[in-house]
């Protein structure tokens, strides 16, 4: 059989999605081509590489790399491929080190990537030129509040223009410190599924699933807190989705009240009316009244920034895709710098409660994404519909698009972007994919 060729403008309309951008390896190829190793990706919080020699294991897409942090202090992003013989050269995934060493013939590298040690080296005679052997590097690493983001193309925006409206929600998130920063040191969970690292993206800035994927937990939420949680996520509720441009978008479910002290939800646990006083008194005192309900309301905003972060309660969420249909996915509790300790165990019992392993949300919804994989093998039903509220859009003086919370607005934002890299100006030449014939 021929192989096909398949339009990637015929994927994405307006309003849905085919099936195949989620299922054929050479649809996932080209992602990795054009989104992840050109354009700007999440990596990490400069606070996981804290000191000197401090580095983690990050990928651009399919592609392993390093984040550390070099003897000068600067964070270096280091592509984790020795320049001999090309094995990795960093196995753990976090530690401290002052170099990376090649089990396979030795080679080692510093925290800058320049190739410092080599076995034997009168083999090579007297013109070898070390220089030619550096680890290859980011072509840009840029940090926003704390958030370590790289692209292996230097031809990218500058990293505040490209974050565009993201940067009020990630402003407000880090202030709610009362020092402006938050570190991402508690430890990681982690957890993978059996599908497309796209159903991660469009389900955490999703409104619509929350009632039905998480209602038992809902309701147990709802018993303890002696209200209904679940009418947040119906038709009624005033709460909104978002899409903020360049593929970012959001769930604000902040509360619509005037006062810090009526919207401390940042306080999801139990700690002593004296410590929780305390907290909000330092914001007001920094920021204002008006402002510190501001702050304290982004606890209360699931915000995504195209292509792989979500910022999620008081998580960094990280979506590495491994294959078409297989995704792991990191999510890294923050604390609050400056506040009490009491602050910062409630926020990381709250967030274990539903992120957790054994917690009331996110097993239900990797569930769904096995669910979604294995159903889309299904073929003749060819579409999935983004239709929802695509007639209750409205369009702020600043440009963003919202609609119901239960809208499917932050989907039709991501696959906007989508299309535009994919299919845009940059690749108008060649906006096709040859898909393999049956049986090769």
């Amino acid at each position: 059989m021929m192989a096909e060729k398949l339009d990637l403008n015929t994927l994405v309309e307006d309003h849905r999605v085919h099936r195949r951008i989620y299922t054929e390896p050479q649809v996932f190829a080209l992602e990795m081509e054009r989104i992840f190793e050109s354009g700007w990706v999440f990596l990490g919080h400069d606070s996981e590489v804290a000191a000197a020699g401090d580095f983690k294991q990050v990928r651009f897409g399919s592609q392993p790399a390093i984040m550390t942090r070099d003897e000068d202090g600067a964070i270096q992003v280091l592509m984790n491929r020795c320049m001999h013989r090309g094995a990795t050269i960093c196995q753990e995934e976090r530690g401290n080190a002052r170099h990376f060493r090649c089990w396979y013939h030795g080679w080692t590298y510093n925290g800058r990537g320049e190739l410092v040690g080599l076995p034997y080296p009168g083999g090579y005679g007297k013109n070898f030129d070390r220089s030619r052997f550096s680890l290859i590097r980011a072509a840009k690493v840029a940090n926003y509040r704390g958030l370590v983001f790289a692209s292996l193309s230097a031809d990218v925006e500058e990293l505040p223009d490209y974050l565009g409206k993201a940067r009020y929600y990630i402003d407000l998130f880090m202030d709610l410190s009362p020092q402006g920063a938050v570190e991402a040191r508690a430890g990681t969970h982690k957890y993978g599924y059996d599908g497309n690292w796209k159903f991660q993206m469009e389900n955490g800035v999703d409104g619509y699933h929350a009632n039905f994927v998480h209602q038992a937990f809902f309701e147990i939420q709802g018993k303890r807190l002696g209200r209904r949680v679940m009418k947040l996520f119906n038709e009624t509720s005033p709460l909104e989705s978002k899409d903020l441009g360049h593929g970012h978008s959001l769930l604000d479910t902040a509360p619509r009240r005037s006062s810090p002290r009526l919207v401390s939800n940042i306080l999801r646990g139990q700690v002593p009316a004296e410590i929780g006083d305390a907290y909000v008194q330092s914001l007001v005192a920094r920021n204002g009244e008006a402002r510190a309900a501001e702050i304290l309301a982004a606890s209360n905003v699931n915000l995504a920034v195209f292509p792989n972060l979500l910022i999620i309660g008081i998580q960094l969420r990280n979506v590495i895709p491994i294959s078409f249909n297989r995704t792991e996915v990191f999510l890294t509790p923050t604390t609050l710098c400056g506040v009490h300790e009491a602050i910062n165990v409630a926020r990381l019992r709250a967030h274990e409660a539903f992120y957790g392993p054994a917690g009331g949300g996110a097993p239900d919804d990797v569930e769904m994404f096995n669910r979604c994989q294995a159903g889309l093998a299904v073929k003749g039903a060819e579409w999935l519909e983004l239709s929802r509220g695509l007639e209750r859009e409205t369009v702020g003086e600043d440009g963003v698009i919202a609609a119901h919370l239960t809208d499917e607005v932050p989907q039709r934002a991501f696959y906007k972007r989508w299309r535009e890299i994919m299919c845009g100006v940059a690749t108008a030449a060649r906006p096709s994919v040859t898909l393999a014939a049956a049986g090769s």
